[in-house]
């Protein structure tokens, strides 16, 4: 069988041959690539010459080429397009993947080689090694220690066995997660409980029912959050509180798509492994390797935010309650109605009146691509001739100013049974000097898709998860290392929202609005006076957002905090408890994701990180006052940016690539303000 994972694609840019990629291929390019993988690193190990940079750091950062080539195609495919096989072939890999994982970090030849490199003269030696080949060797010397590298044999095969079930687990959560969320979709009868949706809405959910063979009825599909967008414009409040129990319910109910146990045993094994490990919980594992570096600084941040968000939300609570009256209580599913409410009598302003100056190929090109190309030269062309994974994934080429290439960027924007929920970047190819790599990055959204002939109008704070994962896609575009390892957003988790945060703040930048928020039937400009509204508006509700986000950052760090000898039987109970330990148990106030759904700490690798956005926004904020104070979107800001920030990649320490961009520490007093937290 000619299988396209064998040898690198010839492809422009080495796109992936989509074309000729079945699943048939993933297993045996998976089985080479991994015995390929091993058989590198054992000529890597068994050497007889003495350890140097050249024979032990060089060769491992070519290894292991075709696993990756086939990785990235199939775990892009497995959560933007799954079906039965890849979700069967998923489960079957994670062992064998968590396996071959453990057979490189806890090589104890391997471990001694990279050691014996650090203590070298070539490395501290005037003439060795250039500092990013010297920041390299103390990466790989930290991860392999941190992985257990150092443990004795019995220990090892103790972590080994802790990692396969883990594996086993993260993944089987997420396959549950998705069969919940589609199962839960709403289904609709009569189109007027959908009163208050757009058309263009109205439309979306007619398409996904005829999709799922129910003609003449709606399907409102549920999104990752515990908050729909939809719960502001839906007035049938019977329906706004059937939308918010599907969605509160997935995981949670009972049956073979329940999740609850799963929860109990990854954070039982997780904190077993980082015992094991030596470190006394699973956050304390995690931070260890990450800017924080302790829970205890992540807990300072987020107690000194917890207590103002409850209390801003408290205000925000009686506000609606006084507009709803004393027919009903103000519950969860009532919160983004008022709120919208709230805001146009206080402000004369309806988010939803922006969205018709949403459309979405006009956010894309003259919004998202438009203040790329102002602020670093870049430019999009669309490639109907390159093939992407998916018919609605489309292909663009980006160049620099004087048209030297960058590389491929792949949107897709729909939403669809196959594809998880959220937003998120890939890379299908990651760039690297070394091994000659060029680059290619996708973006996915879930907007839901209308009919044919219908526009696709975003809603804001779709608009705003657009600019969001651009920036994301930015950094991976930008980046330019030597060194695989450092590719792209290969920076340390609590670091690599930072540039995406920044890059939101092009959305409602006045040159960059006025670009593209025009009326999609009548090409009218977006009245200046609903921009200053809205702009007004900007801190409003600030103690809801707040207070729903850090309720799940600060839920999984109490799960991650438990040490092994900790037993939780009950998850609801824990998660209650939890939450009003920090004040943040306001049932009108869910967090932002519940522990059965939360797929970012329970399959989604930010486990003990979800602190990581409110850490990064802290540069964030303090990133926008510079850019503002320094003239906004010009192409100077915009370079400083990309050389100091963006282009390194992972290959510096990114404080030291903050200080360098910002010349000092960043400063919180930024984000507080922003977010109404100082007192």
């Amino acid at each position: 069988m000619t299988n396209p994972f064998f040898e690198p694609s010839t492809l422009l840019y080495q796109l992936p041959d989509f074309g000729a990629i079945t699943d048939e291929h993933y297993r045996p390019a998976f089985e080479r690539g991994m015995a390929e993988h091993l058989a590198e690193v054992e000529a890597i190990v068994t050497a007889p010459d003495a350890p140097t940079f050249a024979n032990t750091l060089i060769p491992l950062e070519r290894s292991g080429q075709m696993l990756s080539r086939v990785a990235t195609v199939f775990f892009n495919k497995a959560s933007a397009d799954s079906n039965d096989t890849t979700n069967a072939l998923e489960e079957e890999l994670a062992p064998k993947l968590a396996a071959h994982a453990d057979a490189l970090r806890l090589d104890s030849r391997l471990f001694a080689r990279i050691k014996a490199v650090r203590a070298s003269a070539e490395f501290g030696g005037a003439g060795g090694l250039d500092a990013e080949s010297r920041y390299l060797v103390e990466r790989y010397l930290a991860e392999f220690t941190q992985a257990g590298a150092g443990l004795g044999d019995a220990q090892k095969q103790q972590l080994r066995e802790y990692n396969r079930r883990l594996s086993e687990l993260t993944t089987k959560f997420e396959k549950n997660l998705l069969a919940e969320t589609n199962a839960l979709a709403l289904v609709i009868d009569d189109v007027t409980e959908l009163e208050g949706l757009g058309a263009g809405e109205i439309s979306a959910a007619a398409e996904a029912a005829a999709e799922r063979g129910l003609p003449g009825k709606w399907v409102v599909t549920l999104v990752l959050p515990t908050g729909h967008p939809y719960l502001a414009s839906l007035t049938d409040r019977r329906v706004r509180e059937r939308l918010f129990t599907a969605s509160r319910s997935r995981g949670n109910r009972g049956g073979e798509f329940d999740n609850r146990d799963l929860v109990l045993e990854i954070t039982r094994l997780r904190a077993l492994r980082a015992g094991l490990l030596g470190f006394e919980s699973h956050a304390a594992f995690v931070t260890s390797d990450e800017t924080a570096a302790t829970p205890a600084a992540v807990d300072a941040l987020l107690r000194r935010l917890a207590p103002p968000a409850a209390r801003n939300t408290r205000v925000e609570q009686a506000a609606l309650q006084r507009l709803f009256g004393g027919e009903y209580v103000v519950e969860a599913w009532d919160w983004a109605y008022l709120t919208e409410k709230l805001r146009k009598a206080r402000f004369d302003v309806d988010t939803a009146e922006m969205r018709p100056y949403f459309e979405a190929e006009r956010v894309l090109r003259d919004g998202v691509f438009f203040a790329a190309n102002r602020l670093y030269g870049v430019t999009f062309t669309e490639r109907a001739d390159l093939r992407a994974y998916h018919p609605e994934a489309r292909v663009f080429e980006v160049h620099d100013e004087g048209g030297s290439a960058v590389g491929l960027y792949v949107l897709d924007l729909y939403t669809r049974d196959s594809k998880r929920g959220g937003a998120w970047m890939n890379s299908l190819v990651s760039q690297s000097a070394l091994l000659g790599h060029p680059v290619i990055v996708t973006n996915n959204l879930n907007v839901p898709k209308p009919a044919e002939g219908t526009p696709t109008l975003l809603t804001f704070d779709e608009v705003n998860t657009f600019f969001h994962e651009f920036g994301h896609a930015l950094h991976g575009l930008f980046a330019r290392v030597t060194y695989p390892k450092f590719s792209g957003t290969s920076v340390f988790r609590d670091f690599v929202e930072f540039p995406s945060q920044v890059n939101e703040m092009w959305m409602l930048w006045p040159e960059v609005l006025a670009n593209y928020a025009v009326h999609h039937l009548t090409g009218e400009p977006m009245p200046a006076e609903l921009v200053a509204k809205v702009q007004a508006s900007a801190g409003f509700n600030e103690g809801f957002a707040t207070s729903e986000y850090l309720a799940a950052a600060l839920l999984d760090q109490a799960w991650h905090r438990l040490g092994a000898g900790d037993a939780v039987e009950d998850v609801a109970a824990f998660e209650a408890a939890a939450l009003a330990g920090f004040g943040l148990g306001n049932p009108a106030v869910p967090p932002r994701y519940s522990s059965t759904y939360f797929a970012h700490t329970f399959s989604g690798g930010y486990d003990a990180g979800y602190y990581s956005y409110i850490w990064s926004e802290v540069l964030d904020a303090d990133t926008v006052e510079w850019f503002t104070e320094n003239g906004g979107l010009t192409r100077a800001n915009g370079d400083r940016f990309r050389q100091r920030l963006l282009g390194v990649g992972g290959s510096r320490d990114p404080l030291e690539a903050y200080r360098d961009f910002r010349g000092r520490d960043a400063d919180i007093a930024p984000l507080l303000a922003r977010r109404g937290l100082t007192p």
